[in-house]
């Protein structure tokens, strides 16, 4: 039985969640911005960025014109840096063209606009009649239609069921509120775990509420364990208190960013005589207690932090920056390991450190992550 839409709209219009990207209803960067920050990304830590990074680029062409460097700087601590490469690129195509193409194969044509977030701008954008899959939509879908079959492989299902419920709220011209809609009765009634099957306009004509499943869906293959990966970083506090940084090459993981020194990631523990080859320079370093975790798509990160104090004079390449000013331009990898130093910034290394090893000849640059 098809779930009605008019339900779904009519709960929507009582209880639409108050998102910022709304207020300005029909501007494509708004929209396309959000969607961006919102891959992997919640929304209570969005909307305040979200805020910020407008105030900073207030159009498109604003974002466009602007070195990437700024653009890093303000997408520190959001995650998945290629995405903000993706997304200066996409706005300088954008600023070139002058404008957003109204259609999803339009954006589908820009840098870095994939296929979901092309047809969520068309969508909420543009009222185009397509309805954008992401994770709100495969759990409302699965449980709607009680498919049972796992994901990733139900994807095509799901998303040929969910367009079909579209052709009702395209006839009311009502697309982009039917997928926002969408979106927030998954965000609020129909999570993850608990669903608030009593109080869904469409507990109805759930399939899966009716066969007792609905919790139990969607069905997901389980997932390999993910390979770890190692690190050693540095880190040299000057007298004045600043800490070392070097802009990491611009491809690969946290291309571009800011970054404290260190080896590059690999799968071998690396030794500390391995390590102190890509020190950024020859010095007594203190290994400080603790380990840092990053969970990267494919891998987990592991990342240890030696220290050492700058001598007047010390000819160091990078940027020197005071704590305050790297927790803003560190990405999120490199803050925990921020959280390890944090010893060392606010009492000093200890007077008497006992160093872990100093090379005797100069080391390489820094190496970028696999």
């Amino acid at each position: 039985m098809l779930p009605p839409a008019s339900a779904l709209l009519e709960w929507y219009d009582r209880h639409r969640r108050a998102l910022p990207w709304r207020e300005a209803l029909r501007d494509p960067y708004r929209i396309w911005l959000s969607e961006v920050m919102l891959q992997q990304t919640t929304v209570a830590a969005v909307t305040p960025r979200w805020r910020r990074f407008l105030e900073r680029f207030p159009t498109v062409q604003a974002l466009a014109a602007a070195p990437w460097p700024e653009v890093a700087e303000e997408w520190a601590g959001l995650g998945y840096y290629a995405r903000a490469r993706n997304l200066h690129a996409c706005a300088q195509a954008v600023a070139a063209r002058g404008g957003f193409p109204d259609t999803v194969e339009g954006l589908r044509a820009l840098p870095g606009i994939g296929a979901y977030t092309a047809a969520a701008v068309g969508a909420i954008a543009f009222d185009r009649p397509v309805v954008p899959l992401d994770g709100n939509v495969e759990r409302v879908t699965s449980r709607v239609e009680a498919v049972q079959e796992p994901l990733p492989g139900a994807r095509p299902r799901l998303a040929a069921l969910a367009q079909g419920w579209m052709a009702q709220a395209a006839a009311v011209a009502r697309p982009a509120d039917f997928v926002q809609a969408l979106f927030d009765l998954g965000a609020t009634i129909c999570t993850p775990r608990k669903p608030a099957c009593g109080i869904c306009p469409w507990q109805g004509g759930c399939a899966g509420q009716r066969a007792g499943i609905a919790e139990s869906l969607p069905r997901k293959v389980a997932k390999r364990a993910r390979p770890v990966k190692a690190g050693i970083h540095f880190l040299l506090v000057d007298a004045q208190n600043r800490i070392l940084l070097r802009r990491r090459p611009p491809s690969g993981l946290l291309g571009g960013m800011l970054g404290l020194p260190g080896t590059p990631w690999r799968e071998a523990a690396w030794s500390i005589p391995e390590a102190l080859e890509h020190a950024p320079a020859l010095l007594p370093w203190q290994a400080l207690p603790g380990e840092a975790r990053h969970g990267f798509t494919h891998f987990e990160l592991r990342m240890t932090l030696l220290a050492a104090a700058a001598p007047p004079g010390l000819n160091a390449e990078g940027e020197w920056l005071t704590a305050e000013a790297a927790a803003l331009a560190l990405p999120g990898a490199m803050q925990r390991l921020m959280v390890l130093a944090e010893p060392v910034l606010s009492q000093g290394l200890a007077e008497r450190p006992a160093p872990v090893a100093s090379r005797r000849r100069r080391a390489p640059l820094l190496g970028d992550a696999e």
